[in-house]
This record gives structure tokens, sequence and C-alpha cells, in this order.
């Protein structure tokens, strides 16, 4: 029976190498060590994952990186530049905007993990039914996810929160709303392609039904593409919380959400420019980090690219 535990000490880098893996195990533990080493030699990647980790250090250690109450004002102190006692200056109210940058690191990683949770099960889910089943199901769920298609996210996520009200968590169920139908026409483009595998068809003889095939076979040949289009997702959900922040309809003041800081602060931009410029920044990098690192996943997730 193979040993599924790893040599020691020299043996382990041939045991890594080995041309022929003597058990699953061990096929997994190479399969990993070269997706790593490709995500390794993609240096977008690597910066896009510097960044994102940068933000959920942020987000767990706020109240010990933070060198302020984001919450107290002092108006003598109002619209100061960024000094040493403050690092990215005061805003209107005198409060400390770096501070509020690390906490709002927060609020919007709550927002684009949460919707990313509640939209992958809900696309992948109808997508590989409507793949699979295909018939009238695939019609009706599909002309479903046209008709929401047919709205740009944004829009469609601003009715959706004028009508549920503003709020962290109206604005993440309208930005989910929004955001699960291109997830479900990816799902359903690889079932198509998927259900006419003959493993498919093995599984089909031996008396499977359709609902145990879709979950055990067809959705986790889907989940790579599934996951690396969430994370590319990451960047559009970053901007669409971003801007109903600043129409708003987001995050309420005084949260120190990045959207909400930019629209307090563009009335002085021309005077205190640090104001809106850095949650702007903020937003822009947290969106090109999730698109660098999305971009490597791809690479590494995706069997074609194997």
């Amino acid at each position: 029976m193979p040993s599924h535990t790893a040599p020691r000490t020299g043996s382990l880098k041939a045991w890594l190498r080995a041309p022929v893996p003597t058990s699953p195990f061990q096929a997994r533990i190479q399969q990993l060590r070269l997706k790593l080493r490709r995500l390794g030699s993609n240096p977008s990647a690597l910066l896009g994952l510097g960044i994102i980790l940068v933000m959920v250090v942020m987000a767990v250690f706020a109240p010990l990186i933070a060198t302020h109450d984001i919450y107290a004002q002092d108006l003598s102190i109002r619209l100061q530049r960024p000094s040493a006692v403050h690092l990215l200056g005061t805003d209107e109210l005198g409060r400390d905007v770096f501070s509020r940058i690390v906490f709002g690191a927060r609020i919007t990683l709550y927002i684009a993990v949460l919707t990313a949770l509640i939209v992958a099960p809900i696309g992948l889910l109808i997508g590989t039914t409507a793949g699979y089943l295909g018939g009238w199901v695939d019609i009706v769920l599909m002309r479903v996810v046209d008709i929401f298609l047919a709205f740009p996210s944004l829009v469609l996520a601003l009715a959706f929160v004028a009508a549920l009200g503003p709020g962290i968590e109206n604005a993440i169920i309208a930005i989910s709303l929004a955001a699960w139908p291109p997830i479900a026409r990816l799902a359903r483009a690889e079932t198509l392609s998927i259900r006419s595998s003959d493993y498919i068809a093995a599984v089909r003889l031996q008396g499977a039904s359709s609902l145990r095939i879709i979950l055990s076979h067809v959705v986790p040949m889907c989940l790579p593409s599934v996951v690396v289009r969430i994370t590319l997702n990451m960047a559009a959900i970053i901007l669409t919380a971003a801007g109903l922040g600043f129409l708003g309809l987001g995050a309420q003041p005084p949260s120190p959400e990045w959207g909400a800081m930019l629209s307090s602060g563009r009335e002085f931009v021309l005077t205190s420019w640090w104001i809106a410029a850095i949650p702007g920044c903020a937003i822009l990098l947290a969106s090109l980090a999730f698109n660098l690192f999305g971009d490597g996943l791809r690479d590494i997730l995706d069997p074609r690219h194997g």
C-alpha cells in the first residue's frame, strides 16, 4: 500500500520531482508545486496578491494599525496636510484620514467577500442546471439571465438599492443581484462541454440522478473557472460598492467606507487634495490587485493552462 507521507530530508526533492507519482497524494503535491511555481513566475499576480494580503492585514489588525479614533472630530485641526502626526492628513471634520482608510479596508473586504459568497453558489447552480438539463429549463433560466444582463451592473445595483434602501447589507444584496448572471453564463458554457464527456455518460449509465451528477461531477469541473471569474469580478464589486457609497446609497456616514470618503472630499479636491485622492487611490489599488491576482489565478486553476 503506497504511503501518504513524503520522504524526509534529502529525498524530498527527488520525491517532488519524480516523473511517475507512486500515490495520489504524491501526484496532488506535485501538481500543487507546479501551480505555485507558475504563480511565482508571474510578477503581476504576486504584486496583486501582495496588495490583497496588505488589505487583509489592515482589516484584521485595524485597531492596532490605526493611529487615531476614526470617529473623533476636532475642527481645530481640520484639513491639515499629511504630517508625522496625521500620516495622510485630516478631513473636513478633523478626523485622521489614515485611520479611516485602514478601517475602510474592513468594509471593502466585507462587501467584496460576502458578495462573492452569495454570487458564486447562485450563479454556479443556475448555470450548471441550465446547461445539463437543457430544454425548457435552459430556455427559462437563460432568458432570466438575459433580462439581468440587459442592464449595466451599476444601474441595476442602483435600482435594487434604491428599492431596498441605503445601507451596507442592502448594498450587498443589490450588488449580488446584479453580479450573478455572468457567473451563470460561464457555468452553463462549461457544462455544455462537460455533459457530453465519456465519464458523465458512464455515471449516467450507472443510474446516477441528474441532481447527483450536477452536484458531484459537473459543479467540481466548473468550479475553477468560476473561482477565477469571481476573483476578477471582485474589482467590479469594489467599484460598484464604492459607487453606491459615493452616491449615498451604500455605507452611511460616519462609516469610513472609501466611496463615502471620496464623496465627502470631492468639494475640497482643489484645496485639500488628499481627502479625495487617498480613498480614490485605495479603491484603484484594491481593484487593480484583484484583477492582477485573478489573471494569475486563471493560469494555475484553468486546466487548459496546465
